[in-house]
């Protein structure tokens, strides 16, 4: 019962074979369990633990398309629910008598805040009218359409983009700092991630793992949630791309990499520990050499002396005359200004003044044989330019002003 009620096993009414069983005790690899095709003690005391109602069922196969896209860099057709819209409004409709409405919205807004700080994503709640996502708490059998109704170990369950639902068991004994009952925060944070559309991880820490983690002093989100939600959307391989002096930065949700001259990478490092203030899911950044400063886009521009953010930043691209999100931006030595791209045009940025020079912006035909769209750039210090776009780069010449060069960046390029 349990296997088939988990997706391990199909409910067709018929008495399943030995060998269906044993394929079905797979269920061990996602418990981080020896798998042993048998249902031993460890397995059927790993069936009592409290766990989240979704099914199991298609999580090993999405895990490994997940995993092999970090190593070889190719993004797998896109067939996942998810959402798409970067802002989302959701609301606690109703929740436990023996907690108050305020604690647990705190405990909500925690939870959401946690995917919002990895993914770009932006949740605001919504106490009255429609909402995105919906949390509400039930007893027993609901009528929600779910076959997993709240016996046994189950606690809570989610539905995918775009119901946006997520069900708690109102039987159940909720806390939220305490060390009886079962925590509101980490189960509601579990949840959510389904109904960003995140499946079960096989990771012994993740958030996403079917069994539910305790609180505790380690990082809520392991590195498996962070790819998982990142790469649902986080568009493209990355979100930028500079150089600092020999170093190239390549930026990415919530980290970034550093790699040298001689190809060591290091890294992912975090980014707000080395710039505090800067928002997470960069849409461009740039290293200028002309007055050794950081610059960071998104609707605003941030500007960092090394890692502190320089007084009155951010601003407000418009008021600089620039486009909100940008694709790329980079220092160009042969105009002495900041250029930044935006589909099919780009502008000219003044560094000195911060603000837009005359004239612009211009139609993008002027850099001969860049395409639209590139999210990196770097300026080579013999003064090449190298402009990137998913797992391609295009070389543009400031001597011929053309580019003169294109292919795989992954193959082509030793430096990276």
């Amino acid at each position: 019962v349990f296997l088939e009620k988990y997706g391990y096993l199909h409910q067709d009414n018929h008495i399943h074979s030995t060998d269906e069983i044993q394929s079905a005790i797979n269920f061990q690899w996602l418990s981080t369990l020896p798998i042993t095709g048998e249902l031993d003690g460890a397995t059927l005391r790993q069936m009592s633990e409290p766990r989240c109602g979704v099914s199991d069922e298609g999580s090993q196969q999405i895990w490994a398309q997940r995993v092999n896209a970090i190593f070889t860099g190719k993004r797998w057709p896109q067939r996942r629910e998810k959402w798409y819209k970067r802002q989302l409004t959701y609301q606690v409709v109703n929740w436990p008598s023996h907690l108050s409405l305020g604690s647990v919205r705190l405990a909500v807004r925690a939870a959401f805040q946690l995917w919002s700080n990895v993914s770009g994503l932006v949740f605001q709640e919504a106490p009255e009218g429609p909402a995105d996502i919906r949390l509400a708490f039930y007893e027993g059998d609901h009528n929600d359409g779910a076959s997993n109704a709240f016996d046994g170990p189950t606690l809570a369950h989610a539905f995918l983009p775009r119901r946006g639902e997520a069900h708690f068991d109102r039987a159940e004994r909720w806390t939220l700092n305490g060390h009886k009952g079962h925590n509101l925060f980490m189960v509601t944070a579990h949840e959510i991630g389904h109904t960003l559309g995140l499946e079960h991880s096989p990771v012994r820490h993740a958030l996403m793992s079917p069994y539910y983690r305790k609180l505790g002093r380690s990082l809520v989100l392991s590195w498996d949630d962070i790819v998982a939600v990142q790469q649902l959307y986080c568009q493209g391989l990355f979100d930028a791309i500079t150089m600092q002096n020999e170093t190239v930065l390549v930026f990415r949700g919530s980290v970034y990499w550093m790699v040298s001259a001689e190809g060591g990478v290091s890294g992912p490092l975090p980014l707000h520990q080395r710039w505090s203030d800067l928002p997470l899911a960069i849409e461009a950044a740039a290293f200028s050499p002309l007055d050794f400063k950081w610059y960071f886009f998104k609707k605003r521009m941030w500007r960092y002396t090394g890692s502190v953010l320089d007084p009155g930043f951010p601003r407000q691209n418009s008021k600089l005359g620039l486009p909100h999100h940008p694709d790329c931006a980079f220092y160009y030595a042969p105009l002495g200004h900041m250029v930044v791209f935006k589909g099919s045009r780009y502008s000219v940025l003044n560094l000195k003044t911060l603000h837009q020079e005359p004239y612009y912006p211009r139609r993008l035909t002027d850099w001969n044989g860049v395409p639209q769209g590139t999210n990196g750039a770097l300026t080579r210090p013999d003064g090449r330019l190298f402009l990137f776009r998913e797992q391609r780069f295009w070389r543009f010449d400031p001597i011929k002003v053309r580019v003169t060069k294109q292919g795989q960046w992954a193959k082509e390029l030793s430096w990276t």
